[in-house]
C-alpha cells in the first residue's frame, strides 16, 4: 500500500490541526486536555497558538487478555470506566477478567497522573468547553472514555480534535461528542503511526517537560496581565 505520509511528526500535527481550530473558534475559555502520552506533543501546539490552557486527562486502554491491542473498554480519571461490549460478548470475557485487567491499569493511570501532575491540582471542567487531543483515532475507546470523563466534570461542550483517525470511528464519536473535527480520515488507517514519519514513542520526560512549558508561560501572560 502506497502512503501519501501527511505528518513528518506530532508537533508538525500539532501545528496543522492548530491551524484548522483557529477558523473553527472563537474558543473563549476553552480547555485543551491532552490524553497522554501520544496526545501531549499535538496538544502542546494547539494550546499556544490558540492561546488556551493546556492540561491532561489519563485514559487507560483495557486491552484484551491475549490480543492486547485490542481495546474491550477504558478507564479515565474521575473514576470513569467505559466497556466495549460487542468485544467483551464475543471474546466471553468474564466479569472477574475485565476487575483484573481494570485494577491494573488503574495502577497506571494514578501513577501517570503524579507523575505528570504532582501536586497540581485538577483544572474545573465546570461551565467551560473542553478541546481533547489525541495523536489519533483508532478504535476510539479511550476518547470514548475521555468524553464520558469530561461531560460528568461538567464541560459545557465537548470538542474531540485529532489529526488522524479512522473514519468508522470518527462517525462514532460524532454521536457522543458535541463536535469530531479530524484533518485525515483514510479508509484504510492500518494503524495511526503509517499516517507519521517519525512516530517515536513520547516519554514520561517529554510529558513532563511540555506540561511545565505550559504552565510557566500561562502563569507569565496570566501576571503580565494583572
Amino acid at each position: 500500500m502506497s502512503l501519501n505520509i501527511p505528518f513528518s511528526d506530532r508537533v508538525q500535527a500539532g501545528r496543522d490541526l492548530a491551524e484548522h481550530l483557529s477558523s473553527q473558534g472563537p474558543w473563549t475559555n476553552a480547555l485543551v486536555l491532552a490524553l497522554p502520552r501520544g496526545g501531549v506533543p499535538v496538544a502542546y501546539e494547539v494550546a499556544s497558538r490558540l492561546g488556551l490552557e493546556l492540561d491532561i486527562l489519563v485514559v487507560r486502554k483495557l486491552g484484551l487478555p491475549g490480543h492486547q491491542e485490542l481495546a474491550m473498554g477504558a478507564i479515565a480519571s474521575g473514576g470513569v470506566q467505559v466497556m466495549n461490549e460487542d468485544i467483551v460478548h464475543y471474546a466471553h470475557v468474564p466479569p472477574a477478567t475485565i476487575e483484573r485487567v481494570a485494577e491494573r491499569e488503574l495502577q497506571e493511570l494514578q501513577r501517570r497522573e503524579h507523575a505528570y501532575r504532582g501536586e497540581r491540582a485538577q483544572p474545573s471542567l465546570r461551565e467551560r468547553p473542553v478541546i481533547l487531543i489525541d495523536d489519533g483515532l483508532a478504535t476510539g475507546a479511550t476518547m470514548r472514555a475521555a468524553i464520558e470523563a469530561v461531560r460528568r466534570l461538567g464541560a459545557t461542550s465537548v470538542i474531540v480534535a485529532v489529526p488522524v483517525g479512522a473514519p468508522e470511528t470518527v462517525g462514532q464519536l460524532r454521536r457522543l461528542a458535541d463536535r469530531v473535527i479530524c484533518l485525515y480520515t483514510p479508509q484504510e488507517l492500518s494503524a495511526i503511526g503509517y499516517w507519521y514519519r517519525d512516530f517515536s514513542q513520547v516519554s514520561d520526560r517529554e510529558v513532563q517537560e511540555l506540561l511545565q512549558r505550559a504552565w510557566s508561560e500561562k502563569k507569565k501572560n496570566g501576571e503580565r496581565q494583572a
